[in-house]
């Protein structure tokens, strides 16, 4: 006969569905999720995939066509301006871009930020937000930096709970990611392409020309690829690998403004910078071929155990330690065998996993997560990125700006430093200002963290002088902090 769990192990159960799963609990989420935790987190995995954030609904290829004429008037204006012919405000090159920073990245960074704040499947967010810094596309670059939002809408969040093969190829074939890492100037060597453009060039007297821009191969993508996201740095892979899935990957690139108009800003496949020939990728030898080519050398990448292993370890990292039980990881890696890499079944695998529920939490959240689940215990949203994004600056995690193609570190020591538990204070205190009015901190505490509630923390937020300081003190307490 099964035995039924006690009351205060549903009670705690509860609170770390909402906490280490999700994004924090909102007010009555804890109570709600209490007859059956791990249930209130499984109803939220559908194979449809993750819920779209408000935005303005540019598509990528929107975004980046618009890039594209901005690109050509700033050419123009600078023609214009070596020959002292004043630069009107609306064809400014400078402001055009802040316009688009202003409009489009702000614009996403807080659709998304507000769907993290009022979602009710918290678990279903985070889960999408695991796989889109597994696919990093970072602001860096100023077109980069408009697609970032629309990426994540169109290759990664209705992919989330399908097959990871899909996931890999629909995202590291966007072209954002083209764009990001450069795939989408990478020329083979060999193709009709470089053969022309890098042809000997002759001038006046039949001197040679020199100081032509010359074509060749970029191997960014396929070295993040394989290092990121798919067999990782130990993975078995060589230099020499890098190099012929790089050859492979040649001719994926962006329409531009020489495409028919339909194609601008869309992934496109260039055979003319192909590089034609056979492919030997980890072994194995792929035919000759166009974008088939790629896609099998994907597909293969997908399904290589060294890939299960590499990711399934990440996702244990992310929701439960910094170093995960052994035994989890290896659950984890038994279910993606299984199902051909169905990430519904892998997600169902870490809820149900009971090395996953240990009552102390080991991860530290993120300034992005500490800011989210802070308005989701006030039982708010975020309206202005003025009070967002800021913040997030000071904190070390700019809006959709990670660092390098790695993503947004894990690790507890990345986000724990003295510098940034300071900026979390600051905002703490004036956050609580703003958002607690007449409201018992006590009964927000209650809500926020239930049975991880901590007597030493319920009491020092009953004692505070005021309901601003109690609810900091909730902010920064070590079990809110930690999830």
């Amino acid at each position: 006969m099964r035995k039924e769990p006690v009351v205060a192990d549903r009670d705690l159960d509860a609170a770390i569905a909402l906490t280490r799963f999700g994004l924090g609990a909102k007010p009555g989420e804890i109570a709600a999720a209490r007859g059956d935790p791990r249930g209130h987190l499984i109803r939220q995995i559908r194979r449809e995939g993750a819920d779209q954030p408000q935005t303005n609904g540019e598509t990528s290829a929107q975004r980046i066509a618009g890039f594209r004429v901005y690109q050509q008037d700033k050419r123009g204006m600078k023609r214009a301006a070596s020959d002292g012919e004043p630069v009107p405000d609306a064809r400014d090159p400078v402001k055009i871009a802040q316009k688009m920073l202003r409009d489009d990245v702000a614009t996403d960074f807080m659709a998304r930020a507000q769907l993290g704040a009022e979602t009710d499947a918290g678990f279903r967010e985070r889960w999408t937000l695991f796989w889109a810094n597994h696919f990093t596309v970072s602001a860096n670059k100023l077109v980069t930096a408009t697609v970032v939002g629309p990426f994540e809408n169109e290759a990664i969040r209705p992919h989330v709970f399908g097959r990871f093969a899909d996931l890999l190829s629909t995202a590291t074939t966007h072209p954002a990611m083209l764009l990001y890492l450069d795939q989408a100037q990478s020329v083979g060597p060999g193709s009709p392409a470089a053969r022309y453009v890098n042809r000997p060039r002759r001038g006046v007297g039949g001197r040679p020309v020199g100081g032509l821009k010359q074509l060749g191969l970029n191997e960014n993508l396929a070295r993040e690829i394989l290092e990121l996201h798919t067999v990782g740095v130990n993975g078995g892979y060589t230099q020499a690998d890098v190099t012929e899935f790089a050859r492979a990957m040649t001719g994926l690139s962006v329409g531009g403004l020489r495409e028919d108009a339909d194609m601008i800003g869309r992934p496109v496949f260039r055979a003319i910078a192909h590089e034609p020939g056979v492919r030997t990728v980890m072994g194995v030898n792929y035919a000759a071929g166009g974008k088939e080519q790629v896609g099998a050398i994907l597909a293969d990448l997908a399904d290589r155990p060294q890939t299960v292993r590499f990711v399934c370890a990440k996702i244990a990292r992310h929701f439960v330690a910094d170093t995960p039980p052994p035994a989890l990881v290896t659950r984890l890696e038994r279910v993606w065998t299984d199902t051909g890499g169905l990430l519904d079944q892998v997600a169902r695998a870490l809820i149900t996993a009971p090395e996953a529920w240990a009552p102390e939490p080991a991860k530290f959240k993120t300034p992005y997560e500490f800011m989210i689940s802070s308005w989701r215990a006030a039982g708010g949203a975020p309206r202005a990125i003025g009070r967002l994004a800021p913040v997030l600056n000071a904190m070390g995690q700019k809006a959709f700006s990670p660092p390098s193609p790695e993503g947004w570190p894990e690790e507890t020591a990345a986000w724990a430093t003295p510098a940034a538990i300071v900026q979390r204070m600051s905002w703490a205190q004036a956050f609580s200002q703003a958002v607690v009015r007449d409201r018992d901190p006590r009964a927000l505490a209650a809500e926020a963290l239930g049975a991880r509630l901590s007597p030493a923390t319920a009491t020092a937020i009953a004692r505070a002088e005021s309901r601003t300081e109690g609810f900091a003190l909730l902010l920064m307490s070590p079990e809110f902090q930690r999830r």
